[in-house]
């Protein structure tokens, strides 16, 4: 019998990761956060590395090749912001790919498609300079008036075309990077990126230009039409960020109490903002596939995360068939040097995934009895049950009793959505459980909205599109006869980003909506991350525990072992 073949994947920007291919299949993933406990954690990759040759059981010499990718270095084997994994030997071989390269391949792998077009879009991506000596074939691809640039550009977004075995690039675009000094947008992306701009006014309005998200859950309580300024003009086709509505933002986050205080502005600036993006996207997207017609589009890069952007991309019609990729930012890195490593290093075919997200290693009861055996976590007696059907409708009765609950199963998500893996679940119209959870679970700003997890046989009933989506990643409007049913999980304009719950890869889940819908005649569950502000999602049994020790959730579901105040 042949043995496997296991590629690794490891990326080394911010958000770093690490994952694992068995045979052409995700079989372990990790982000490096989730190990370290730092947000948004990346450079040296050998504890996520590590993590993923243990969950599987193997070490570096079964590994047959290693491809990795980093924004602005190509990383030494030995050492990068501390000392490597593979520092003592010549062996597995190493390959180094571009940050778009990379980007691309997560999707391609991902996707249900065997033939697709493939979007990147984000902040910043590759140095040219480290583009061209990593694919100097691809130099025919880039406009001479990029090549001829004194100064640094880097990727800005990239079209590609996959036939089912490798990516050829269609249209590159590049920009140079934006000017540092007083201007109050300056950040180190690049100028005339969709993912810079959006930064730039996260950072503006949060004074954190990693709060993208935050800004798009912002965007609901602003109006449109406050400011007549367009962020964006498309050229030759070429989208270039316009420098005039610079000049009319004057009044930067000055902390939270201040941002409070001139909500109404903000909440205008990040209204603005969010449709600014949106055109934009729509219009490069178009742009692309007017030139290169195809049914089957790929979605990936930092921007598209958007999931108000990523509704309108659908609803347009510009693409028959649109997937997006669940770990569409740096995170996702990894991914994609794993499936070039299968498909365009090794020649082999493409795989069927899945549909699952879930990559972390799933904890034993050894493991789970073993956090309970720490001294300091002796104190805590868990209820243990012996069938799954009396966990779920146990868990289920509590939930429709009002109380909230930290889920706890399985393997981890691989990416910023948790999706009945490490999730924190409640009821969605009871009276303030929505400000209860911000306030006292999740410890922040109360603007902030929680997404509905719902059985995917419902969807339609509920939401007004009833488009399926696994991941969490679009938006549909609620019902109306639903509001009020629905209102812990529907923002402020009607919108809810849903979660509609595939039994296939997420059982436990399923059956417990199921269990909640037959008590309550609700198919729908409020799902955010467990997590609390400024934490990376939980992802051991110690870290569960300690998370429920220090917030006011009511109970803590670990696999079979519950907690409860």
């Amino acid at each position: 019998m042949n043995s496997p073949i296991y590629i690794l994947g490891t990326g080394l920007s911010h958000n770093g990761s690490a994952v694992l291919l068995k045979d052409g299949r995700v079989c372990v993933g990790i982000e490096k956060e989730r190990l370290s406990r730092i947000k948004h954690d990346g450079g040296n990759d050998t504890l996520a590395i590590q993590y993923c040759l243990d969950a599987e059981g193997i070490t570096l010499k079964d590994i047959s090749l290693v491809v990795q990718c980093a924004n602005f270095d190509i990383p030494d084997r030995e050492q990068f912001k501390g000392k490597r994994i593979f520092a003592d030997s010549d062996e597995p071989k190493i390959v180094n790919i571009s940050h778009h390269l990379a980007h691309a391949y997560s999707a391609v792998g991902t996707s249900p498609f065997s033939e697709c077009a493939v979007m990147v879009i984000d902040g910043c991506g590759s140095p040219i300079e480290q583009f061209l000596a990593l694919h100097p074939e691809q130099k025919e691809y880039i406009s001479p008036a990029i090549l001829e640039q004194i100064q640094m550009v880097c990727e800005k977004d990239s079209f590609y075309h996959f036939d089912g075995k490798q990516l050829t690039p269609l249209v590159k675009d590049f920009s140079e990077m934006a000017q540092s000094g007083n201007n109050l947008f300056s950040l180190p992306t690049t100028q005339h990126s969709i993912g810079g701009f959006y930064a730039a006014v996260s950072n503006y309005v949060f004074g954190d230009m990693d709060d993208v998200g935050k800004l798009m859950g912002l965007a609901p309580f602003g109006n449109s039409g406050i400011f007549d300024y367009e962020a964006f003009e498309f050229k030759s086709g070429n989208l270039f960020v316009k420098e005039g509505w610079k000049n009319q933002f004057e009044n930067p986050s000055q902390g939270y109490d201040y941002f409070k205080s001139n909500f109404e502005y903000y909440a205008n600036v990040a209204r603005w903002a969010q449709e600014q993006v949106e055109k934009a996207v729509l219009q490069c997207i178009a742009n692309r596939l007017e030139k290169f017609p195809h049914e089957n589009l790929c979605y990936t890069g930092g921007v598209a995360l958007n999931a108000v952007a990523n509704a309108k991309l659908e609803d347009s019609g510009i693409a028959k068939n649109i997937y997006f990729e669940p770990a569409a930012g740096d995170n996702g890195l990894a991914l994609g040097c794993a499936f070039y490593g299968w498909l365009e290093y090794l020649k082999m075919s493409k795989v069927a995934h899945d549909g699952s997200t879930c990559f972390g290693k799933k904890y034993t009861s050894e493991d789970i009895n073993a956090a309970f055996e720490k001294e300091e976590n002796k104190k805590h007696l868990p209820k243990v049950f012996s069938t799954e059907d009396e966990l779920v409708h146990f868990c289920a009765q509590k939930l429709a009793e009002g109380k909230t609950i930290g889920w706890f199963q399985s393997g981890s998500e691989f990416g910023p959505r948790s999706l009945g893996r490490r999730s924190i679940l409640a009821h969605p119209g009871m009276e303030n459980r929505k400000d209860h959870i911000n306030r006292n679970i999740k410890f922040r700003e109360d603007f902030r909205p929680f997404a509905p997890a719902v059985l995917k046989e419902k969807v339609k009933d509920y939401f007004v599109a009833g488009r399926n989506s696994p991941y969490m990643i679009l938006v549909d409007k609620t019902r109306p006869e639903y509001q009020k049913e629905l209102n812990n999980v529907t923002h402020k304009d009607g919108s809810a980003r849903v979660q509609t719950v595939e039994e296939s890869w997420n059982p436990r889940f399923a059956k417990l909506l199921a269990a909640f819908y037959n008590l309550s005649g609700i198919a729908v569950l409020l799902n955010t991350s467990l997590n609390k502000k400024g934490m990376p999602i939980v992802e051991t049994p110690e870290e569960a525990i300690h998370l429920f020790e220090i917030t006011a959730l009511d109970l803590m579901v670990i696999e079979n072992y519950v907690l409860e105040k």
